[in-house]
């Protein structure tokens, strides 16, 4: 079943799932499970290289105890007032900007992902834009017009270059290349896929035919693959990137498939399904699915993972909400995150610190500071007697700072830790020395780290012998 959305005077095209009514605070009672649902429907890290200061070769027996722990609540940082009905986001690739579309103001507005401030005017674009995507080299902006065009915005000027792309019809979902050659558009109303060559901006070949109201669509690390969900079909498509082809049979998915992200290594898919309220796992080595449908929130849409392959963040309409699911265990971990009202897009910053979320019923953007246990790691050298010495641990973990202790056995006199994990001083004992270090930022489980610190005494100067007496020497 498809919907005509009217607001504010026009037609927001369309919603493909029966409206609901719900009294759950922050939901509006009219309202319209929107469009995605609807459409038409380094982790921050803090990492020092380890530096020796003086001699000494190392003699540590060392072992790492402590691991990564899962999110235990991610915090909303931030929230920044964008256009009319923003749907969908993305992040440069040098982490700087966020461009989000607004989907009833007919721009993108432009975010400095430094301070979370606006950057200048929202850029014009077509009517009822709803993706955007990003070249590899961050240059160009090529954005899907639901009016059934693609803009492409210059990044370097904000500004629309050439005259908008036609593709098909009703188009969403887009997704660029990792060679930059590409560009690829699902078309909503035509169930078929659009190929725009990046160099000319021209649509090269036939639609490609896939399922039922294709709505978002993702590619493969490797350039290989497409993977674009079918809203109408409950299932994914797979084309070739190659031949532009679709290879084997739709994948069956949950009801009403939205979002599409695969994992940094290429080796899972991860499918929203709108109507099932879950996420489907694809794997990718064979396009089968892996599982159980991992239940979510209410309507989930966008998702995306982190850069470190660990997370997926999941947005859920209904419930105004974001999950977290680790890759790992296909688990839901910790509290769903609330956001602003209605999320539909999300986007993760490159160095993994920050989740960007699209809240379309409250014109706004919620920014969640991605909290990471620590980890801590580094093999201290040993140190010589009576010479300086200086080592410092690699810590990670947001937020930061990370603390570093001492939480077992005594450091040799004269070495001193400082709570960002850097031992140093002069030794003044010789021996072997048992200890452990822990790291800790109040998130998940500390960082634990055994070693055997040894303190060996300065060798003796060699012995050169006398020359005896040169008295007359030359006489």
């Amino acid at each position: 079943m498809s919907v005509m959305l009217l607001c504010g005077g026009r037609l927001v095209w369309p919603l493909c799932i029966p409206l609901r009514v719900r009294t759950a605070p922050l939901r509006r009672a009219t309202a319209v499970d929107i469009l995605e649902r609807s459409h038409p429907h380094p982790r921050s890290r803090r990492s020092r290289a380890v530096a020796v200061l003086g001699a000494g070769a190392l003699a540590v027996a060392l072992s790492l105890t402590g691991a990564v722990g899962p999110a235990a609540a991610d915090t909303v940082t931030d929230t920044i007032t964008v256009g009319t009905y923003p749907s969908s986001l993305a992040i440069t690739p040098d982490g700087g900007r966020a461009y989000v579309t607004n989907q009833l103001s007919d721009t993108v507005s432009v975010i400095n992902t430094a301070d979370n401030t606006i950057v200048g005017a929202p850029i014009g674009v077509g009517g009822n834009p709803v993706g955007v995507a990003f070249t590899p080299d961050g240059s160009r902006a090529y954005v899907t017009n639901n009016s059934s065009s693609v803009s492409v915005i210059d990044v370097a000027t904000n500004v629309v270059v050439g005259d908008p792309i036609a593709v098909g019809s009703n188009p969403y979902g887009v997704a660029i290349t990792p060679d930059g050659s590409r560009a690829y558009v699902t078309n909503y109303g035509g169930s078929s896929v659009s190929v725009i060559d990046v160099a000319t901006n021209v649509v090269v070949g036939d639609p490609i035919a896939v399922g039922s109201k294709p709505i978002r669509v993702a590619i493969t690390p490797d350039g290989s693959r497409a993977y674009v969900t079918n809203s109408g079909g409950s299932s994914v498509s797979v084309i070739d990137i190659a031949t532009n082809v679709v290879v084997g049979t739709p994948i069956v998915v949950g009801a009403s498939p939205n979002g599409v992200a695969i994992t940094p290594d290429g080796s899972r898919a991860y499918v929203t399904n709108n109507s099932g309220s879950s996420v489907s796992v694809i794997n990718t080595s064979d396009n089968t699915v892996i599982g159980t449908p991992i239940p979510v929130g209410g309507n989930p849409l966008g998702v995306a993972i982190t850069p470190d392959g660990s997370r997926a963040y999941v947005t859920s309409q209904d419930d105004s909400t974001v999950s977290v699911i680790d890759v790992a265990t296909n688990v839901v971990v910790g509290d769903p995150i609330g956001v602003g009202l209605n999320p539909v897009g999300v986007a993760i910053t490159p160095d993994g610190a920050r989740a960007y979320v699209a809240n379309i019923f409250g014109s706004s953007v919620s920014v969640i500071a991605i909290e990471v246990a620590p980890t801590l790691t580094g093999t201290p050298p040993a140190g010589v007697l009576g010479q300086p010495y200086s080592h410092a641990f690699t810590v990670t973990g947001q937020p930061t700072p990370v603390a570093v202790t001492l939480t077992a056995g005594t450091l040799p006199l004269g070495l001193e830790l400082s709570e960002d994990g850097v031992l140093s001083g002069t030794p003044t004992e010789a021996g072997s020395f048992a200890v452990t270090f822990t790291a800790s930022n109040g998130i998940g489980t500390p960082a634990t780290l055994d070693a055997t610190l040894i303190v060996t005494a300065a060798p003796e100067p060699p012995s050169t012998g006398s020359l005896g007496s040169l008295e007359g020497f030359g006489s």
